[in-house]
């Protein structure tokens, strides 16, 4: 099975692969050359890419806020009709010109890009054992021996998912401690590198979502304070 996805995302590996290198080198240019910043700096390359559709996300986001109290009221009207309160809510939906799906379409195109990362860094050949040393990481190939990575992976997600969550939603609530306790388990055995860029990647988006809520009420922000 890990073949076929080997095989699968070999193209984005190779890809990958070849942006990390080309940035390893303009490291090399500062005399500091180092892979573990080349996956920061492939991080936010990512991260401007993926920028539009972020923005898309965030939009869609906030329409659903303005939402939820009309579709709270149609689950209260409805609750004994479960087929008329899908109706009616879809129709809501059509009428604002939102889509409840947009909000997963940039995650859908970045997990591709995270496998490729994940099997570019396991089959990476790096010149030598130091170019594969990071900080306080032994090698950007092997999972982190101190394991204060996936803890920050898992921290960040947790910060992250909180940021834009609706605390007082159920599962909401329940998805925001359940993925950073996924995220720290898959880490503790994973790359490194993956595990870098996972974590830059929250970064990343912490400072994003930051910049674009500034002066504005989060999703579920008053809510998540009175839960």
């Amino acid at each position: 099975m890990t073949g076929i996805f080997s095989t699968l995302f070999q193209p984005i590996e190779e890809i990958l692969a070849f942006v990390l290198q080309i940035l390893y080198n303009l490291t090399s240019l500062t005399g500091f050359g180092s892979y573990g910043a080349a996956i920061i700096l492939l991080t936010i390359v990512v991260k401007m890419c993926l920028y539009p559709l972020t923005v898309k996300q965030i939009k869609s986001m906030k329409a659903m806020q303005e939402l939820s109290p009309k579709m709270k009221k149609l689950q209260e009207k409805y609750k004994d009709n479960p087929q008329l309160m899908q109706q009616k809510i879809g129709e809501l939906y059509k009428d604002a010109g939102v889509n409840p799906l947009a909000g997963c379409l940039p995650l859908l195109i970045q997990m591709p890009i995270l496998m490729g990362m994940y099997y570019s860094l396991f089959n990476f050949q790096y010149p030598s054992p130091e170019a594969a040393q990071f900080l306080w990481l032994p090698s950007m190939s092997e999972p982190d021996p101190t394991h204060i990575l996936p803890v920050i992976a898992a921290v960040t997600t947790y910060w992250q998912t909180r940021q834009t969550s609706d605390m007082s939603n159920t599962q909401m609530k329940m998805m925001a401690y359940v993925m950073p306790l996924f995220i720290g388990f898959m880490s503790w055995n994973f790359a490194s590198g993956l595990v870098l860029y996972w974590a830059a990647m929250n970064f990343c988006q912490i400072a994003q979502q930051w910049w674009m809520y500034r002066g504005e009420e989060k999703p579920g922000a008053k809510k998540g304070a009175d839960a």
